[in-house]
């Protein structure tokens, strides 16, 4: 979603289901999920909780919407590398080693979305919760699609380990343990992806 900077007057000009959605993932991402009570978020959206409702059927159910968007981010990010990259997988993986890199300062100060929601939903029954799993799935398999493509002769194990560099570099931005988390993640990933490479690099062909 878009950046919370000159707020007031861009909320303003937001249709009033997506001035929700703003309203409540600034509140969720400062103050967490169960701290945040549907009137608050009505009140930082400028509307009622009536109106709320009218377009959630419940607070569940706005949460695990922000969620989508969020995963919907990510997504785009694979997208973007793809698009970038075609016919080069080694650069696409390496190109989101750079998003998660470069989305590293913002995390330091409020944390990364699914991280801090996982912590607060321990019920796998939640939609929110669901909607966390569906997402790390499928970028799990986009991300070993990858690193098939890569010519890496255990994908799964290569993408295993990308994954706990990742989302491992994320949480060591949030508790400040690591510095220079960024340039450490970049030369981690590129060593993990060389280190699994086939002996000759030769992408994976198929046929059919």
């Amino acid at each position: 979603m878009a950046s919370t900077a000159g707020r007031p007057s861009r909320v303003a000009k937001l249709p009033p289901r997506e001035r929700i959605l703003d309203a409540a993932e600034e509140l969720f991402q400062r103050e967490g999920i169960r701290r945040v009570g549907v009137q608050a978020i009505a009140e930082r959206a400028e509307t009622t909780k009536m109106a709320i409702y009218r377009h959630f059927e419940t607070k569940d159910a706005l949460v695990a919407e922000w969620l989508r968007i969020v995963a919907a981010d990510y997504q785009a990010a694979f997208d973007r590398v793809e698009a970038e990259y075609p016919g080069r997988p080694r650069e696409q993986i390496l190109g989101l080693a750079r998003f998660i890199a470069e989305g590293l300062p913002g995390i330091s100060h409020r944390g990364c979305p699914f991280i801090n929601s996982i912590a607060e939903l321990p019920d796998r029954s939640h939609p929110a919760r669901q909607v966390i799993e569906k997402h790390k799935a499928h970028q799990t398999r986009r991300l070993v699609g990858m690193c098939a493509e890569a010519g890496l002769p255990d994908p799964e194990q290569a993408a295993a380990e990308i994954t706990f560099v990742l989302e491992g570099a994320q949480v060591s931005t949030q508790n400040r343990s690591i510095d220079q988390t960024g340039n450490r993640l970049l030369r981690i990933v590129e060593g993990i992806v060389d280190r699994h490479r086939s002996p000759l690099g030769a992408p994976r062909t198929t046929t059919g």
